[in-house]
Formats: structure tokens, sequence, C-alpha cells
């Protein structure tokens, strides 16, 4: 610590820092637990006082078939979104750990460019190129378009692991008599088997919550996020509580195990 550095000014840096820190978290959580406990909620309308305790909103979702048939698309659509956008995600983090070749900056930013472009233009712009695929309104299109968003965000978390290898260790497979094949299953992919999981799970997450994008080109085949939407423009339902509820915990807890996979021993570098 610096001899001319305040102890006590640190400390009050520290805790207002601590404090600013857990208002922003519950700034941003706030609305979430405010939906799960109106989820509860007896009264249809959400307001204060609560009513009384109730799951008679839960029982309402679990029978109603629209709400089936979106969740069975999300599953279909995620997974899939997940196993494609990883594969991609990958080669291109490869590509860019690998290979130095002309324009190299332009291709990282390009391939990295989707997340950053408005939704509303995105999902016009699937909309008509997949139109004109006679791909529109199907589940294929709104795996492709969320394969265009969610590959990036696969990209930037394998990279970041291929940057903890040591460089010499594909080099030497090679020298053992590894093929490149060889190297690649037996090194590259054990050493980034904890980024492409969480890739995967990073990616399935974004997908089954995207609804912008999903919007303009899944036509009949709603995902579950779609779904809401249109409960939201029909009519106030408590059910949208409890719709949300449930892709909160199952999103945050695709998030958290990538975080904990990130962090664990897939955050260190290669060691043996």
């Amino acid at each position: 610590m610096s001899p001319n550095r305040d102890p006590n000014r640190s400390a009050l840096i520290d805790t207002a820092l601590r404090v600013w820190i857990i208002l922003c978290f519950v700034f941003v959580f706030a609305p979430i637990a405010a939906s799960f406990v109106f989820s509860f909620n007896s009264d249809r309308f959400p307001t204060i006082p609560l009513g009384h305790f109730t799951t008679d909103w839960y029982r309402l979702v679990v029978a109603d078939p629209l709400v089936w048939s979106g969740l069975w698309n999300t599953l279909k659509v995620a997974g899939a979104v997940g196993v494609l956008a990883t594969v991609l995600g990958f080669g291109a983090a490869y590509t860019d750990h690998r290979h130095d070749f002309f324009g190299k900056q332009a291709y990282l930013a390009l391939a990295l460019l989707p997340p950053t472009i408005p939704a509303v233009i995105l999902g016009l712009a699937m909309l008509a190129y997949l139109s004109r695929l006679t791909l529109s309104g199907s589940a294929v299109s709104v795996i492709i378009a969320h394969v265009v968003i969610c590959a990036p965000f696969a990209m930037a978390l394998i990279r970041l692991r291929l940057s903890q290898m040591d460089a010499a260790l594909e080099p030497a497979a090679w020298n053992l008599g590894a093929t490149e094949w060889g190297a690649m299953r037996h090194v590259i992919l054990p050493f980034c088997a904890p980024a492409i999981l969480a890739a995967l799970f990073i990616t399935m997450a974004v997908s089954s919550d995207e609804f912008a994008v999903a919007w303009f080109v899944s036509g009949l085949n709603e995902t579950l996020p779609v779904k809401v939407l249109g409960f939201l423009q029909g009519q106030v339902s408590p059910r949208i509580n409890v719709i949300g509820s449930f892709v909160f915990v199952v999103s945050i807890g695709l998030v958290i195990a990538a975080q904990l996979l990130m962090a664990g021993r897939g955050a260190r570098p290669y060691e043996e």
C-alpha cells in the first residue's frame, strides 16, 4: 500500500462500490422477483396488498396445450441451436487461434457482429432472406436465425479458453507423431471441453430467451417467449408470471452451469 494512501478513504470507497453493486443487482432482479411472487398470488392483477397463496395459475399453465407446444418448440430449437452454434463457434475460434491470414481483424469483426445488430433489424433481414429460401415460418428458420445470434457467444468463450493454452502443446503433439486430427482429438478438444460445454449452455440459454427475431420468422412454430408475447397482446394473465419464472429458472441454471465450468478447471492454464 502506498504510504500516502488513506486507509479510511480506501475502505469508504470499497464500501460504496459494494453498495452500488448490490443496488444494481436489486434493480435488475427486483422485477423478476416480483413476477415470481405474483405467480403465487390469487389475485388476477399484480397489486399490493397480495391475495392469498395459490398454485392455481401453475395448474392452468400445465393444463394449457399452447404452453406445452411452445415449450416443445423452445426445447427443440434451443438444443439444435446449442449444438450448431457451439460447433461453428469452435471452428471460428480455432481458426483465429491457429492461423494468421490477411484480413483477420475484419474476419473477427464480422464473426462477432450479429449480437450487436438491433433485434428488429436482424429479424426483418432474416425474414426477407429466409422467405426467398422458402424457409420462413418453420422451426428450421428459427434455428438458423438463432445460430446467427448465438455462434459469436460460443466463439468468444472458446477463443478465451484457447488463449490460455500453451502454444507449444499442439506442435509437441505433432512432433510425437500425432496427425492434425489426432492432436485436435487428444489435445485441443480435451483442453477446450469446459469452454465447449459452457458455450453449449450459454447458447441454449440465449436461444430459449430470445423472442424478437423468433417472432419474425417462426410463423406457427412459436417458441415459448413468443407465446408469452401473444398472451400479453390478448389479455393480462398471471400465467405470464408463471411462464416467465420457469424460463428464468431454466436460463439462469444454464448460465450458472456455464460460469461454474469456466471458473473451475476451464479457467486455469493447462496443467499436467
